[in-house]
């Protein structure tokens, strides 16, 4: 339908405009050649057209362009040459010759679709009136240098399926074969350099950047797709403002007051280079320096912006430049014009360059008239400079692209040597333009400068870019110096490359500059987004306990494993400290200290019963069973030594069994010794004969008994669930609690039980026979030993239940030590002091004596 649409319009126009009528509409071609084949041109020659030529006049007028552009010149004039090369060669189209129509678009959108209908019309060759019986529609059309006026031209013959090659046309909406199935260009789409400008300032770390562009289809489109690029890399952008050189100065200066006011130090500038001359202007004025300017191809490698007065607001620039070549020959062949030809443009060129005038009828007074024989060989301009090549070597390969193309249409093969014959095409008068569309989606050829010249589906070449910095050469002006290289083609990480050359930046330091709206977080730290600001602005929260970061700008901590910790830093785990009660640390010590004093006392108690073994107190107090309960103290004693120390496997099910046993063993004596004072009071009495039921033999046996059951309980614990060590990560977070898990609960409580009910039994028997009437009364003692063991184990439970970490350790073992002094110094010191202090007492006499129960 819009081809339809399209047609329709241009069948208008023709009928409303006969072809040769047209000639009073359009403007004829500034430079044109007859040929076999036509290539049409469009450029810009003058950046304007004089308004006030218009005001006056009525109906259609040949409008008046001024201000010349010498480099559009040379492109035109890089066209000319590139047709002129390959009409002297025999291996592209063989025996036919190309002819050119190049028209002025004066910089004007109105005056580039006015230029498209001249060459699709196939008029306009000069101002005379010519036959209408032949069309001489041109077969391509080389041009624009703009993306608005190419764009025109474009949607213009689009329909018409003309090719459409462009040397310095970036926009990425030119991409889209949809709307522009016949355009083609030789420079890259600002898709590519958008990425590589985005790649560009991720690599240098800055991520708060401003940006300004042009307000045309070029700079709105090529900042977008930066914007959308800086976003995936995590770039913000902190401003984005578009301008035109024609804009007032008031919006000028708003702009620029954004700029002054903003903190980033990064501009990103998607500008042409006539339109950042404006901006550069006004920023001279107000001495605004030390600004990073990343630039596009469209000036980074223009002369223009680079003036003296305005070097110093530049200084340090860094952007992409399409690559320079060397076109051999171009430079005498831009030097060989002739002022006086029929080409006005070479009279105009020449009036520039050499500031003079050619005497006219109209001129009257002329301060220096042109002599025609000036020469531009030794003119150092935009026009005659062919040391860097860029956008000229664009329009040398779009010429070649489009020969190319037709040389494959046509059927063309290479004239032998000594051949004859008119021509070595076979399809010459096959004229579908279509076909040549077809022809350049499928080229793929080398240049004479060695470059690979092909078009991808969109009508795209390959992304290549050079990276220029400005620099300061020795006499004080600003040099491009290619710092690096940007090749799309190749894998992500190898696109971007730099030569070992120093890069010289705005600031004059060697060191990078800073652009980040929040300097980096650092390891230990995570990103917070502050809220309502971009993502590239942050506050930095240290992590929490237990948590690391271990790079710089992480978004996140990272909890560390249960056995590993963070460190003061918060950026590594560590091991966590593993505590548990140590031989070495002050406690430890003391508790050894205080079990191997206890052990000591009862060998000395021992020592001393055994050496007043025959003595009366020793005997009355049943010798052997306070022997076995001295041993059995002792192995208390020495059991509460397996409670320090790292715990293990075999520690862990011998300090809980020793323990239960030991126990059992001591209060099996002590509840024999009650038995025993019990059964031989009643012994004394008439008629009784009970002692003959709780002899010796009856003693041993009743504390071997004892002993059983609680090895019994410990041997069925020890085989359904023994205690095992266990690494507690629950009560603290920060350190590891290295303590013996009990396995079976039950079992714990049941060998904890039935020594409280040992005690308990034997606090109730020595209770009961607390007033006997005896001189020395066993019993008394017996008592207050079993009223400090069971206060002590009463205790024992909430304070081991709530103790923390090796604290519980040292709950048990102080437990396990008092109740231990407890019985050796109620039951044993009175007697060893009647024995050492009272020997006078220890008399049978005294033994025997009665004193009246109270």
């Amino acid at each position: 339908m819009r081809f339809l649409h399209t047609w329709l319009l241009f069948t208008q126009v023709r009928a409303a405009y006969p072809p040769c009528s047209l000639l009073g509409l359009h403007n004829p071609p500034e430079l044109s050649k007859d040929g076999d084949v036509l290539i049409g041109g469009i450029f810009s020659f003058h950046s304007k057209v004089d308004q006030r030529t218009q005001m006056f006049t009525t109906g259609p007028q040949q409008p008046k362009c001024i201000s010349l552009s010498l480099r559009e010149v040379q492109s035109a004039q890089t066209m000319v040459f590139a047709i002129e090369e390959i009409n002297n060669r025999t291996d592209i189209l063989p025996g036919l010759k190309l002819g050119y129509r190049i028209y002025d678009s004066c910089g004007s959108v109105e005056m580039t679709t006015r230029a498209s209908l001249s060459l699709v019309n196939g008029n306009g060759k000069n101002g005379s009136l010519v036959s209408c019986s032949k069309t001489d529609t041109v077969q391509a059309i080389i041009g624009q240098t703009s993306s608005s006026s190419t764009i025109a031209i474009a949607a213009t013959v689009g329909p018409l399926n003309i090719p459409v090659v462009s040397h310095f046309a970036t926009c990425a909406c030119l991409s889209d074969r949809k709307k522009y199935p016949s355009f083609f260009r030789t420079v890259p789409s600002d898709y590519y350099q958008s990425r590589a400008l985005a790649k560009l300032v991720k690599h240098f770390g800055w991520t708060w950047v401003g940006a300004v562009c042009s307000d045309s289809d070029y700079g709105n489109n090529g900042i977008n797709e930066f914007i959308i690029a800086a976003k995936e890399m995590g770039i913000c952008v902190e401003y984005s403002k578009a301008f035109y050189r024609t804009d007032s100065r008031e919006k000028m200066l708003k702009i620029v007051e954004i700029i002054k006011a903003s903190t980033s130090k990064v501009i990103v500038a998607f500008v042409s280079y006539s339109d950042l001359g404006v901006l550069i202007k006004e920023m001279a004025l107000q001495n605004m320096t030390g600004f990073q300017w990343i630039g596009s191809e469209s000036w980074i490698s223009d002369v223009n912006p680079a003036n003296v007065q305005w070097q110093h607001i530049l200084k340090g620039s860094v952007g992409f430049a399409i690559p320079k070549a060397q076109l051999r020959g171009l430079g005498p062949f831009l030097t060989k014009l002739n002022p006086i030809s029929n080409a006005t443009i070479y009279t105009e060129l020449w009036e520039t360059i050499f500031d003079c005038k050619f005497p006219t009828q109209g001129n009257v007074e002329i301060k220096q008239t042109c002599k025609g024989n000036e020469s531009l060989s030794q003119v150092q301009n935009i026009y005659t400079d062919v040391s860097e090549l860029r956008l000229a070597n664009n329009v040398y390969k779009a010429v070649y692209a489009v020969a190319h193309a037709l040389h494959n249409k046509y059927g063309c093969y290479k004239l032998e040597s000594g051949q004859e014959g008119p021509t070595a095409c076979v399809n010459i008068t096959d004229n579908k333009p279509w076909q040549v569309v077809n022809e350049l989606q499928k080229i793929h050829f080398n240049t004479i400068t060695g470059e690979d010249v092909f078009f991808d589906e969109n009508g795209d070449p390959a992304a290549r870019y050079e990276l220029l910095n400005w620099q300061q050469g020795k006499d004080g002006n600003m040099v491009y110096v290619k710092v690096g290289f940007y090749d799309g083609s190749l894998q992500t990480h190898l696109q971007l490359s730099f030569n070992n050359i120093s890069i010289s930046w705005a600031h004059n330091k060697p060191q990078v500059p800073v652009s980040v709206c929040s300097p980096s977080c650092p390891p230990g730290t995570r990103k917070a987004v502050q809220k309502g600001r971009p993502i590239c602005c942050f506050d930095c929260i240290p992590c929490a306990e237990g948590e690391i970061s271990n790079i710089t700008d992480s978004i996140s901590c990272i909890k560390c494993p249960p056995e590993l910790w963070s460190n003061d830093m918060k950026d590594t785990c560590v091991l966590k400290l593993v505590e548990f009660l140590s031989y070495e640390e002050l406690m430890g010590i003391i508790l050894i200290s205080f079990s191997l004093l206890g052990v000591l006392f009862t060998i000395c108690i021992a020592l001393i019963f055994f050496k007043h073994m025959d003595t009366p107190i020793v005997r009355a107090n049943n010798s052997e069973l306070s022997f076995l309960l001295l041993f059995s103290l002792t192995l208390c004693f020495l059991c509460s030594l397996t409670f320090i120390g790292q715990p293990s496997e075999w520690s862990c099910m011998l300090r809980h069994t020793a323990f239960g046993i030991t126990f059992v063993l001591c209060i099996s004596c002590v509840l024999g010794k009650t038995v025993v004072v019990l059964v031989a009071f009643r012994a004394t009495l008439p008629g009784s004969n009970v002692m003959k039921w709780f002899g010796p033999p009856q003693q041993r046996l009743s504390v071997l008994a004892f002993t059983l059951v609680q090895v019994v309980i410990c041997v069925l614990w020890l085989t359904i669930s023994p205690p095992f060590p266990y690494k507690n990560m629950n009560y603290y977070k920060e350190k590891i609690i290295l303590e013996c898990h009990v396995g079976s609960v039950i079992g714990f409580w049941a060998v904890l039980g039935y020594i409280g009910l040992l005690a308990l039994l034997c606090f109730i028997l020595a209770f009961l026979a607390r007033k006997l009437p005896d001189n020395f009364n066993e019993a008394k003692f017996i008592t207050f030993s079993m009223l400090i063991f069971c206060a002590v184990w009463i205790t024992f439970i909430p304070a081991y239940v709530s103790s923390p970490g090796k604290f519980t350790v040292a709950v048990e073992i102080f437990a396990i030590l008092a109740s231990s002094f407890g019985l050796l110094f109620c039951i044993f010191v009175p007697k060893c002091f009647i024995i050492i202090m009272k020997p006078e007492k220890n008399t049978k006499k005294q033994m025997m004596g009665k004193t009246n129960a109270k």
